[in-house]
């Protein structure tokens, strides 16, 4: 016999605001990560999942606590995870003899686990390493993919959609020139990911727009596809859906050129022509010979229909 789960009311303010806070929105919070590691993690591992965290912040959560926890046989202690702390995106950490420097990015949909990839860790520069000066707390990032197998291959594709969802902050309305300051860039080429972060620096250049440079300010890996997890096509679809209150609603008879010029499109009536009031001008008035004229024809015209109305009377009454 199942045993029922008694489903416990708040009782104070506190515990209510909990719970609206963990309720759907209309629009989401950032999302949080956790980072946390395995049975098992060498320097390298530990080494990225700080360089991790230090990307991350303050979105996300470092658990220094090892866990024997093995993601690919039983995610129940991630989904629990995930659900203590409100996050939906995780950063698991390993390393074992048969898959050393083990990375396992992944997330979560409605506290179940969605889709993860393992990735292995080779050729790791920390941010340790690079002498020069890094970047600010928080600040948004501009990703580049680079590479034709983000787009044929379904696995990678699955995984460029997760690197832009851990790395994707508050959604920004407008960009400032200023405001791009850290690239993280991703090439794919012949089965290895090469991660790279670069420091944007704006030059004087003598013209309106500035010079841009770039310094690279790590971490720097090559990271190698080994397992993944992936959601089914429906569920992925219901993971990604909209509330229909975000969804642009699409205006009849405006449309855009390729230039962004907004065309649009009115429905006019049927005119009259014959009717149409046009400009009065001295030069148009009919003269008096004119007037009398039509006077004329008009009593005629009337004279004529009363004859005949006299005439079909005669001829009803006759028969």
């Amino acid at each position: 016999m199942p045993v029922l789960q008694r489903i416990k009311k708040p009782t104070t303010h506190k515990g209510k605001k909990v719970l609206l806070s963990k309720e759907p929105q209309i629009i989401e919070n950032t999302k949080q990560t956790f980072l946390l590691k395995g049975r098992k993690t060498g320097g390298i591992i530990n080494d990225c999942l700080k360089d991790f965290y230090a990307l991350k912040k303050p979105d996300a959560v470092m658990l220094s606590q090892k866990n024997d926890v093995l993601p690919f046989e039983d995610a129940t202690f991630l989904e629990q995870s995930g659900k203590k702390r409100d996050a939906n995106l995780f950063v698991f950490g390993s390393h074992t003899k048969k898959r050393p420097n083990n990375l396992i990015l992944g997330r979560l949909y409605d506290y179940q686990l969605l889709d993860m990839f393992e990735l292995g860790v080779e050729n790791y520069v920390s941010m340790m390493d690079f002498k020069n000066e890094k970047v600010g707390l928080g600040l948004k990032p501009c990703l580049v993919f680079n590479g034709d197998l983000w787009s044929q291959l379904h696995d990678y594709q699955r995984l460029k959609n997760l690197l832009v969802d851990l790395f994707h902050r508050e959604s920004a309305n407008a960009v400032r020139l200023q405001g791009l300051e850290h690239v993280i860039a991703f090439t794919a080429v012949e089965g290895k990911i090469f991660m790279r972060s670069y420091k944007i620096l704006l030059k004087k250049s003598g013209q309106r727009t500035p010079r841009i440079e770039l310094e690279e300010i790590g971490p720097s890996a090559e990271l190698k596809l080994r397992r993944t997890k992936l959601a089914s096509d429906d569920l992925f679809k219901t993971a990604c859906k909209q509330p229909k209150e975000l969804k642009i609603k699409k205006k009849k008879n405006v449309t855009k050129d390729n230039l962004g010029t907004t065309h649009g499109r009115i429905h006019v009536p049927k005119q009259k022509i014959d009717k149409l009031q046009t400009r009065k001008m001295k030069g148009l008035k009919k003269t008096a010979a004119e007037r009398k004229e039509d006077r004329e024809t008009l009593k005629k015209r009337r004279a004529e229909q009363a004859d005949s109305d006299i005439s079909s009377k005669r001829l009803r009454s006759q028969s």
